[in-house]
């Protein structure tokens, strides 16, 4: 749909994301204030609606404005099979798919190149600026996720900085800080903190000039696989059948999670910590494994 106009419903804490993206016509925040935003999409007269949220604040918004609209399938029903009974009934099938889906009435094509992610040019962050070891190459480590089952302990983020014998560089907002700090102070001059250092898009920068992308199950490993980078992403409570694997990176991309605990998924969306106090979808995941692929694939 070469002629539509393209606007885009977000928080303000994800406009950095997307505020780069030239195929997005006006951006429209929710700030607190939804009832001033609902006031502000009904003056744009939009057309139709694709809801790809699927929540109690994007029905608000379907049934503020009244129009035709296409909401995503989140395959609730599949993925609670799945926590709670540990019946597999999850499509084979990526959640960008399933977004493309959603859209398969209008005229749009997967055109299989992947992911978008645009970065402004005021947040490249140059190689000369790095500390000498990290400006021909280097690891970029994921230090944090959003929750903490999504994790790996930090003593293993530890040791696999100490047995990559690489140059790391430790990528995290300012949640990570404090995380980043220990696994420095704990290894040697080839690892880097940049954590709470960069913002989203710098972050992303460093990603994109990276070699091996080490990640957990989060925003920065999409990222990664929009510039198609080689990730080994690392699994605990979610399962990449949710749909959330990277999208299309690098071939040379692998996969790490312990199958057949009988306790994982334990949920859709994460815990603070683990609710049988083990926590070996993480313990359990050989870091030495992690470090024999990163070597080689380098």
């Amino acid at each position: 749909m070469k002629e539509a106009e393209v606007h885009f419903l977000t928080k303000k804490e994800f406009l950095p994301v997307i505020r780069a993206n030239p195929n997005i016509d006006k951006i429209h925040i929710l700030d607190g204030n939804m009832h001033a935003l609902l006031q502000s999409l009904k003056m744009e007269q939009f057309d139709y609606i694709i809801d790809l949220h699927r929540n109690i604040r994007s029905l608000r918004v379907k049934s503020s404005l009244k129009i035709m609209s296409f909401t995503v399938n989140k395959i609730n029903l599949a993925k609670f099979l799945m926590i709670r009974f540990k019946v597999n009934q999850l499509p084979d099938k990526h959640i960008v798919d399933r977004y493309m889906e959603t859209v398969r009435l209008f005229d749009v094509t997967n055109d299989g190149k992947g992911l978008d992610y645009f970065i402004p040019p005021e947040d490249e962050v140059a190689l000369s600026s790095l500390p000498g070891p990290f400006r021909s190459g280097y690891v970029a480590l994921v230090a944090g996720a959003m929750h903490g089952t999504k994790q790996m302990p930090v003593e293993k983020m530890i040791t696999i900085c100490r047995e990559l014998d690489l140059p790391v560089i430790l990528l995290g907002g300012k949640r990570e800080t404090v995380i980043g700090k220990e696994i420095d102070n704990h290894t040697g001059d080839l690892v880097l903190d940049t954590c709470g250092q960069y913002n989203i898009n710098q972050s992303a920068s460093l990603v994109r000039q990276s070699r091996v992308v080490i990640t957990h199950d989060t925003g920065l490993m999409h990222i990664a696989a929009a510039f198609h980078k080689k990730i080994l992403s690392v699994w605990g409570h979610t399962i990449p059948a949710f749909g959330m694997y990277p999208y299309l990176p690098d071939r040379a991309s692998k996969i790490f999670e312990v199958v057949g605990l009988s306790c994982r998924p334990c949920t859709k969306i994460g815990k603070k910590k683990c609710p049988k106090g083990h926590f070996r979808c993480m313990n359990d995941i050989d870091h030495r494994e992690i470090v024999r692929t990163a070597k080689k694939i380098y």
